[in-house]
C-alpha cells in the first residue's frame, strides 16, 4: 500500500479534509487532522445577508473557496438564483457550487487561486458590470482590484472570519504535512514551531505558498497542486520513491 505506516498531517478545515483523509487511510496511511484555522461567523452577518439577498443585481458573483460557498448559502437561507452567473477560484469551489445547486460556474481547470481565475477569457472585459466577491474577512486584494481595473463595480460579501486554531496540535511525528494557503502555514508554524515542521516534507498547492515556506526556513516544499486528487497522487509518488 502506497502510504503504509506514514502519518500525514492535513490542515484544511475539518469538513473539507475528509476526502483526502479517506484516501490516505485507504492507501495504508494515518491521516492526522488539524485545521490550521478555525472558521467563525462574520463580524457583520447582517451586511453579508443584505448583499446575498440581492444577487439578481449582479452580473457576476465570485466565490473564493468552498467555505465561501457553504457559509454564503447558510447566510442567504434560500436557493441560489437559477440564472446566477457564478465564478469560482478553483475546481474544488466549482464542485461546491454544483453541489449547492449552481449548475454552471466559470472556473480555471488548472490552478486554484486568483491569478488562475483572472487569466480566463470571460473575465478580461468587464466595463459596466457589477461583481460581488463572496469571501472571508481579510485575505488578498488582487481579485477585487483586478476586476475593478477591468471596468467592473466590485462589492464584497464577507461571510466568515478565520482565526488561529485554539486546540493544541497533535503530538508525535509526522511523515508529511499538507498546507493549502500561506495563512494556514503561518498559523501552523506558530502552533507547531518551525523546527517541528522542518522534520517532514511540506506539500503545498502552488508556488506562492512554497515561497512562504522558504521564507520560514522550510527549504524544500513539494508542489502538489490544489486538488485532493493531485495531493494524494503526489504523496503516493513521493513515498513510492518518485520524488
Amino acid at each position: 500500500m502506497g502510504l503504509a505506516g506514514k502519518r500525514i498531517l492535513i490542515t484544511r478545515p475539518r469538513e473539507l479534509a475528509q476526502s483526502l483523509a479517506a484516501r490516505i487511510a485507504g492507501a495504508g496511511g494515518e491521516p492526522a487532522l488539524y485545521p490550521a484555522f478555525e472558521i467563525l461567523a462574520p463580524a457583520d452577518a447582517g451586511a453579508a445577508r443584505a448583499k446575498l439577498s440581492q444577487l439578481e443585481a449582479y452580473d457576476l458573483v465570485v466565490f473564493v473557496s468552498p467555505t465561501a460557498v457553504q457559509r454564503a448559502g447558510e447566510l442567504r437561507g434560500a436557493p441560489w438564483p437559477a440564472d446566477l452567473r457564478a465564478a469560482a477560484v478553483g475546481e474544488g469551489t466549482r464542485r461546491a457550487l454544483q453541489s449547492a445547486g449552481v449548475r454552471e460556474a466559470l472556473a480555471p481547470r488548472e490552478g486554484a487561486d486568483s491569478e488562475a481565475l483572472l487569466a480566463l477569457a470571460g473575465l478580461q472585459r468587464l466595463e459596466g458590470k457589477r461583481a460581488l466577491i463572496v469571501r472571508g474577512e481579510g485575505g488578498r486584494t488582487l481579485l477585487g482590484e483586478t476586476l475593478a481595473a477591468r471596468g467592473a463595480t466590485v462589492d464584497h460579501a464577507v461571510c466568515y472570519r478565520r482565526a488561529a486554531p485554539a486546540a493544541p496540535p497533535p503530538e508525535g511525528r509526522f511523515d508529511a504535512v499538507c498546507v493549502n494557503s500561506s495563512e494556514a502555514l503561518q498559523n501552523l508554524a506558530a502552533r507547531l514551531g518551525v523546527a517541528r515542521l522542518q522534520g517532514a516534507p511540506l506539500f503545498v498547492p502552488h508556488e506562492r505558498v512554497a515561497q512562504a515556506a522558504r521564507a520560514l526556513g522550510l527549504p524544500a516544499p513539494v508542489l502538489a497542486g490544489p486538488s485532493d486528487d493531485q495531493v494524494f497522487a503526489r504523496l503516493v509518488a513521493y513515498f513510492g520513491g518518485a520524488k
